[in-house]
Order: C-alpha cells, then structure tokens, then sequence
C-alpha cells in the first residue's frame, strides 16, 4: 500500500500544483471567465486516465496466461521508463514550470476555447496517463487488488488536499527536497516494478533463466506472511528471485540513484569565494 500511496501522491501533487498555477493565474489577472474551459481540460483527462487504467485490467483479463505475462512484463518496463523519465524531468524543471504554463497559457487563450480545454488536458493528462499505467503494474506486481488501490486512492487524496491548502496559501513545503526524497524513493518502487517486470517475461517465455533462482529464503520469509507482504507491497521484495531479476534490479537501482543525486549536488549552488583584497595605490 505505501509504495501505490506514494506513486499516487507524488503523480497527484504534480498534477495539483498544475491545475493551482494555471487557475490561480487566470483568477489574478482577472480572466476567470476562462476558467470553465480549464476545467474542462482537467476533468476530460481524469476520465481518459480512468478509462486507460479500466482498460489495462478488463483487456488483459481476457488473454491467456502467456499473453498476459508478456503484456504485464512489457507494461512494467515501459511505465518504469515513464517514471524515471518523469523523476528526472521534473528535478530539472520545476524551477521554470510556473512560467513555463503561465507562457503557454497566454498562447492558448489567445488562440481561443478549444487551445484552452486542450492545453488543461495536456497538462494534466500526462500525469495521469503515467499514473494509471504504474499504478496498475504496481497492482499486478503484488498480486492483491485492493490494498495497492487503497493506497493509491488515499495517495491522490491526500494531493489534492494538499494542492487547495497550496493554492489557498495555508500551507507552505520545501518542493525541492520533497520532489528530491521522493523521486530517490520511487526509484526504489521503479526497481521493483521493473525485476517484476522481468519475471512476467521470463514466464512467459520471452527471456530465459525462469528456474535459474539467486536464492530462495521463502521458509524465512514467507510471503503470505505480514512481513513477506510489507516487503513485498513497499519493495516489491520477492523471496525467490531468479539470477535475471536480481541482475536487473541491480543495474537499474545502483547507477539510477547515482546519477539522480549526483544530478542533485550539481544543481546546488556554490559557496562564494572570497574576494581578494586589491593593493593600495
């Protein structure tokens, strides 16, 4: 659960904070006669995202046992693609976000309604789209369809809420560091996803190696039990991996974390040197 709360909180947040500087700048420059067509945009890509995430659970339920393995393996490595993509844009460009919506939202209400509905639908349907499909590989990763969708549903929640204290300005947060903190621990969640990922391919029989195990402490950890389940619904920790899975998460994990937070100590800023002293005339 906590990991599908986190996914949905971080995905919802972004999505928040673009729905707040888009009203927010109509309502201060006094153009809240544009406000219908934004929400338009915004409730128009909450329903794709529905229908995208009602569509990954009722088409694949109707494929064989292979198909599905290999549609679930390929789904996961592609929304761990998205999410590490997502993690890194978002480190480099929440700065310049703000004016970066306020420019093309100028564009679009010069341009007329429908610019406007379809710039609110982009903005927030990315983040959506992205959402839906982690949050339904994250949900057969598991096994458990209820406790990841708890998670998630709370996750959102909670962004949203946190989203109207923002625009309300009741409620102020360091951005940075929680985009920083978070994105680290969604790259742990990614990593999981993604050896999970790997294991549907495997039984499928896309990749070899499915009965090749790096070890097997299910008798320590067994999985039906309340901790192989916490490990298992944070980390996706599996008590049986094959050497491919562990290879995987390892070549993912290591060096992805490396580069987020070395990209993290580049962006900060430099203490100033001291200014020599010029000689006397």
């Amino acid at each position: 659960m906590f990991g599908n709360y986190l996914i949905g909180l971080r995905e919802g947040l972004e999505a928040s904070l673009v729905v707040c500087i888009l009203i927010a700048y109509l309502v201060k420059t006094g153009r809240k006669d544009k406000l219908p067509p934004v929400w338009i945009g915004v409730a128009s890509a909450v329903g794709l995202s529905m229908v995208f995430g009602a569509v990954l659970q009722f088409g694949s339920s109707q494929l064989t046992f292979e198909a599905q393995e290999a549609l679930g393996g390929t789904l996961s490595i592609i929304s761990v693609g998205l999410v590490t993509w997502m993690v890194f844009w978002m480190r480099r460009t929440a700065r310049h976000l703000k004016t970066e919506l306020h420019g093309k939202l100028d564009a679009a209400i010069a341009m007329g309604t429908t610019a406007l509905v379809v710039t609110a639908f982009l903005a927030v349907g990315r983040e959506g789209l992205e959402t839906a499909l982690f949050i339904w590989t994250a949900v057969q990763a598991t096994e458990d369809g209820w406790n990841p969708l708890v998670g998630a549903a709370l996750g959102l929640l909670t962004s949203v809420v946190l989203g109207w204290l923002f625009y309300r300005g009741a409620l102020k947060i360091n951005l940075a560091k929680f985009f920083t903190w978070t994105g680290a621990m969604l790259v742990v969640v990614a990593a999981g996803v993604l050896a999970y990922g790997v294991h549907d391919l495997q039984e499928a029989g896309w990749l070899p190696g499915l009965h090749t195990l790096a070890f097997d402490i299910s008798s320590t950890i067994p999985k039906d039990s309340w901790y192989g389940t916490l490990l298992k619904g944070v980390f996706n920790f599996q008590p049986d991996p094959t050497v491919l899975q562990i290879v995987v998460w390892l070549l993912y994990l290591v060096p992805t974390l490396a580069v987020f937070f070395n990209l993290i100590g580049g962006g900060r800023a430099k203490p100033a040197q001291p200014v020599a002293a010029k000689p006397a005339a």
